[in-house]
């Protein structure tokens, strides 16, 4: 990689502006101008019992089942990117979500926003990536809608989708289960997704691929609510990467997060990509991952079954729930030291999803 490719990259990072009357990219970060436009506009304007629990999915109760309902919209530039493209991540996000709250995925909607002049062939290869998905993760696509707007509106698409599942009657799932004395189990490397998205914009080439890591995650949360009913609350670490995850169970459950940095995996090309740009490699946003709290008596057996399955060969312990320092993160370095691991205050790496 060139020398000045990354003094070009870092003069376009300028610290965050977090105040004014208008939206900002930041505000998409899933760090902490996000939470504040959520806390501050979007949750008092629609407050609701269900809607308060902020869990990436809702949870309700209908005629006698629990159904696990959620939505999501996907702006990720470019389209298409080693590892994946806008539909798999629309389809494996939003599958995802209600995997999170122990659902069984089901049934999806799509809606395109379609912008004037995109390629008839980028929509077929887009149409096709999300047939395969959808088939690969056992969901049917059921209903959707499409617009198209102006030339120069759209970025060429946006694709929202939204899902509906079953939850068995004894999962319960949240951000706020979360008691001192628990695990935190990470299932896999992170940064993948992140790294490669940056690596596509800037023209970066790395000495080893990078591609990203999207994946549907409801069979492995399955294998491990099989092996364990003991686990509290799981999250896949997507915008924001581990610190948003991470800060919103500590500050949902009151509690503090102790990680240690040894413990968390992470490939070396994208250890060596975030050193040379100066990233943190604890914000970068994953798409085939999931964090979970676990009871520590049940934490060995779910990991072990975590490691037996495809998307969870390189699970690890990373951390300890505790009643000290309630709603911040910690991370013990390398060096024996310990460091706040706060909210992103703005966006390191904007549309990545």
């Amino acid at each position: 990689m060139p020398q000045d490719t990354k003094l070009d990259i870092a003069s376009n990072c300028p610290v965050p502006i977090t105040g004014g009357e208008s939206i900002l990219m930041g505000h998409g970060s899933g760090g902490r101008m996000s939470a504040n436009l959520m806390r501050t506009i979007l949750l008092p304007a629609l407050q609701n019992p269900v809607l308060e629990r902020m869990d990436d999915q809702a949870i309700l109760d209908l005629g006698g089942s629990r159904i696990a309902f959620t939505t999501d919209s996907f702006v990720v530039k470019p389209l298409f990117f080693p590892g994946g493209d806008i539909g798999t991540l629309a389809v494996n996000g939003t599958v995802n979500d209600l995997a999170m709250g122990g659902a069984k995925p089901l049934f999806l909607s799509l809606a395109l926003i379609l912008e004037e002049g995109l390629p008839l062939d980028t929509l077929r290869r887009v149409m096709e990536s999300i047939r395969f998905a959808a088939a690969l993760a056992g969901v049917i696509v059921v209903t959707g809608d499409t617009k198209v707007v102006e030339k120069g509106s759209g970025d060429g698409l946006f694709v929202n989708t939204s899902g509906i599942g079953l939850v068995s009657s004894g999962v319960r799932l949240s951000a706020d289960q979360a008691r001192p004395g628990d695990l935190v189990l990470l299932s896999g490397t992170i940064g993948d997704h992140g790294i490669t998205i940056l690596s596509q914009r800037e023209g970066l080439e790395f000495e080893s691929a990078v591609a990203s890591d999207t994946a549907a995650l409801h069979t492995l949360v399955a294998a491990m609510l099989d092996a364990s009913s003991d686990i509290r609350c799981l999250r896949d670490p997507t915008r924001g990467g581990l610190s948003s995850s991470l800060n919103e169970i500590a500050s949902r459950s009151h509690v503090g997060i102790e990680l240690e940095e040894d413990a968390i995996p992470i490939r070396e090309e994208v250890r060596g990509a975030c050193e040379l740009l100066g990233l943190d490699p604890l914000y970068v946003a994953n798409e085939g991952k999931l964090l979970a709290v676990v009871e520590p008596k049940s934490a060995e057996g779910i990991l072990e079954a975590m490691r037996q399955h495809p998307l969870g060969g390189s699970a690890q312990i990373i951390g300890t729930i505790t009643d000290s320092h309630p709603a911040m993160v910690t991370l013990r370095t390398r060096l024996g030291t310990s460091r706040i691991v706060d909210l992103l205050s703005g966006d390191q790496l904007p549309r990545i999803c």
